[in-house]
């Protein structure tokens, strides 16, 4: 039998066999488990009843954390003149057109978030091969396609956060700092839930919320009892 990790051991002795537990019981548990050494990200895991190949089971959207996310967010946008004046104004960290393209094309990607105008997505569309698979893909859906450039920069920042179901009925996200306060953390992970409840597709059949899991970045996950995790 192999040998378990000094982390393991720990996470063991403190998780138990916690199943299914209250929300504000489960983020006790990961506090006390988050030992490594920098400020961990709380995530968060839904598996959902849907199957994500058909079109009508498809879940995204975007929720703004109402205590942010703790983490410092870099924003892209492809903009024009006074959009793009704009979009330096609102915070954008990188800003540009033909010259981010090639920035982009050449492996280059430091941001985090990619905002495009429309009139500026036949060109962004070049890079679909490189931002689709990162999820960075500026979308309408999400307001990540818009001449509000100033909104969508600032809600990036502001800890908006996007969400969009994996091939295993899986969303992933990360919904604060274990540094955070509990009742703040408890608020956002409320306000996660809801938006994603509030995206149940049209093809969705059966039970849609199946389970919500919580983890720290270096720790095991703790499953949330349903009921708790619901917006109150």
């Amino acid at each position: 039998m192999a040998k378990l990790g000094k982390r393991t051991k720990a996470a063991q002795e403190v998780f138990g066999t916690a199943i299914n537990v209250s929300l504000e019981d489960a983020l006790a548990l990961i506090k006390k488990g988050a030992t490594a050494k920098f400020d961990e990200t709380v995530e968060i895991a839904m598996n959902l009843g849907v199957d994500p190949r058909h079109a009508d089971q498809m879940v995204r959207g975007v929720v703004q954390l109402p205590n942010g996310t703790g983490k410092t967010v870099r924003v892209a946008v492809f903009a024009r003149g006074a959009k793009a004046d704009e979009a330096k104004a609102a915070g954008a960290d990188i800003v540009g057109a033909e010259d981010l393209m090639e920035t982009i094309m050449s492996g280059k990607i430091e941001f985090d978030r990619c905002i495009a105008t429309p009139d500026l997505m036949p060109l962004v569309g070049r890079l679909g091969k490189i931002l689709g698979p990162r999820n960075l893909m500026p979308n309408p859906k999400v307001g990540t396609v818009t001449m509000d450039v100033k909104t969508a920069v600032e809600a990036a920042k502001g800890g908006e956060v996007q969400f969009k179901v994996e091939k295993a009925g899986v969303i992933h996200a990360g919904v604060g700092k274990v540094s955070f306060d509990t009742a703040k953390l408890a608020e956002n992970i409320r306000a996660f839930v809801d938006a994603v409840t509030r995206a149940r597709p049209s093809g969705a059949k059966g039970a849609y919320l199946k389970k919500v899991s919580l983890s720290s970045t270096m720790g095991p996950g703790v499953s949330v009892e349903l009921a708790s995790a619901a917006a109150k």
